[in-house]
């Protein structure tokens, strides 16, 4: 259930596994590119060259070679290579997120055909039994309407108070051109990347601004594509104008901004009812730290699909997926919670609020390389491990 970058992903990997019986039932009227941009890390590129999608999606996004931290001064506190250049066997890409859906559904239409995609087919609860299939998987986001048979107790998603407002800017490229950079702290900081190369030199960049706006818990359900004016994120970033990037400029200068609060809920202890299982944002909605979502959305789908076609019996396959998937993602939202890589933001705000002369007497070296070392092991793609680890592909399907 859900057409979207989870979905999608599962129907590629149930085809490469050989289970072609498969229907997406998707609640809007066809596929649209919405939305701004994410990152691909290389441990779902991995899984994306592996179903044969990496090239067309490389095509459409930018390949990030780097990624630094600052303060809300602009001063570096952090600077990793990241993707091919970080060692990786796959690069890490950066993309507008309805690009990255429209190399996923076209290649999933192309290969299951266009009659296993079924539009304005909204599925609910109730409608679970009147349902064909030995499988259900709910792909339908963190408003699933499918998680409830699983927790039927849980509630709304949780906010922690943070505001986000997204756009895309027009802009000469900084810094390279092939840098995600992040400025200030959780509660009050800027996430930017360029997401496409454009023919004039220019690139279409993404920014992501957050702001600790209310404490509060639970949230009312919100609206993914609610517009806001510039004046909303304006005010709170005004003084983040840097030798190397005017934020300010490039959030003034955006066609549309969007404004959602940041949520995410409470690992499950099962995402099993019967024969439905959970899947991306439906199973695991995690803070946007540490650059996962859609990440770990894919690698669910790979995972799934492998146990559904090595063993025989479905509720054996279902527990096996739910076994190595649901601790796994457990982790990074607990991880994403402490604010995860970027955590080294945090520290150097709370010993440094004014800023720092040398950063070395903020913090060490050793401790910012343990931070970044740490969450790359939790979210799945320490470098040596992601390299080396089994392909998920199954042999002969």
């Amino acid at each position: 259930m859900g057409g979207g970058i989870g979905g999608c992903a599962l129907a590629l990997s149930l085809h490469a596994a050989g289970i072609t019986d498969v229907v997406v039932h998707e609640a809007a009227d066809g596929v649209r590119e919405l939305g701004v941009g994410i990152n691909v890390l290389p441990h779902a590129m991995r899984e994306l060259d592996e179903l044969g999608v990496a090239a067309q999606v490389a095509a459409v996004a930018v390949e990030t070679s780097e990624l630094s931290y600052h303060n809300r001064f602009g001063q570096q506190i952090w600077l990793e290579p990241r993707g091919l250049a970080a060692g990786y066997r796959w690069p890490q890409l950066s993309v507008h997120r309805g690009a990255l859906l429209s190399v996923l559904h076209d290649e999933a239409e192309h290969r299951l055909g266009e009659r296993r995609f079924h539009y304005s087919s909204r599925v609910e609860a109730d409608d679970l039994e009147h349902l064909e299939g030995d499988v259900i998987v709910a792909c339908d986001g963190v408003h699933s309407a499918l998680r409830s048979l699983a927790a039927p107790a849980e509630g709304p998603p949780l906010w922690n108070g943070v505001t986000m407002w997204r756009g895309t800017t027009v802009a000469e490229p900084f810094l390279g051109g092939r840098r995600m950079i992040m400025a200030g702290v959780l509660a009050h900081r800027m996430v930017i990347y360029p997401i496409c190369d454009l023919p004039d030199g220019r690139q279409l960049v993404n920014w992501v601004a957050e702001v600790r706006t209310e404490d509060g818990r639970p949230m009312p359900r919100q609206d993914w594509n609610a517009t806001v004016d510039v004046t909303e994120p304006l005010r709170y970033f005004d003084a983040f104008r840097f030798d190397w990037l005017d934020v300010p400029s490039l959030i003034e200068q955006s066609e549309q901004i969007l404004c959602y609060p940041m949520v995410d809920r409470d690992p499950l202890t099962t995402w099993r009812h019967g024969r439905l299982t959970l899947l991306g944002d439906a199973a695991h909605p995690m803070y946007p730290v540490g650059s996962n979502g859609a990440s770990q959305a894919i690698i669910d789908a790979r995972v799934l699909a492998r146990e559904l076609r090595l063993r025989s019996d479905i509720s054996e396959a279902l527990q096996a997926y739910e076994g190595q998937r649901l601790p796994a993602t457990a982790a990074v939202v607990l991880a994403n919670r402490r604010a995860g890589p970027e955590r080294s933001m945090e520290l150097v705000a709370e010993r440094a609020p004014n800023g720092f002369e040398r950063l070395e007497d903020v913090i060490s070296h050793d401790e910012l390389v343990a931070i970044a070392a740490d969450y790359k092991r939790t979210a799945g793609f320490d470098p040596a491990t992601l390299n080396d680890r089994p392909s998920l592909s199954v042999p002969d399907a």
